[in-house]
């Protein structure tokens, strides 16, 4: 079954294409409000909840209690800053392997995994120096 075209979903989709910090719903609620007034914020949930089960956006669950969402599904790491909270694409070279070397002493079968760095940002290490 097709998915009905959705003006607000495609905004929202949109929104998210332009950033890279990883927003919340309630960010990407208060940018597409500037847009599109009436929205609710239940219509935003709704949205990036279907997004992300239909496979067209990232959800993160990072350990904050708050889901983030990234445009950006292809595979790849985040960094998850400790003193600000923020979410950050770590660019890298995959660490496929770690499927190998975690099967090792597994009799199941593992077919993917879910990397997060963690650590202090440069903004924020900068400002534990000066």
């Amino acid at each position: 079954m097709a998915l009905k075209y959705s003006r607000q979903r495609e905004v929202i989709k949109e929104f998210l294409k332009t950033r890279k910090d990883h927003p919340t719903a309630d960010v990407v609620y208060t940018n597409v409000r500037e847009q599109y007034p009436n929205i609710s914020l239940g219509t935003v949930y709704r949205n990036l909840t279907l997004l992300a089960d239909i496979g067209e956006i990232q959800r993160l669950r990072v350990g904050d209690g708050i889901d983030h969402f990234d445009a950006d599904v292809s595979p790849h790491y985040h960094f998850v800053c400790t003193e600000c909270g923020s979410v950050i694409d770590l660019e890298m070279d995959s660490i496929d392997n770690i499927i190998d070397i975690a099967s090792k002493n597994f009799d199941g079968m593992i077919t993917g995994h879910v990397t997060h760095f963690y650590g202090i940002c440069g903004d924020c290490h900068k400002k534990t120096l000066s």
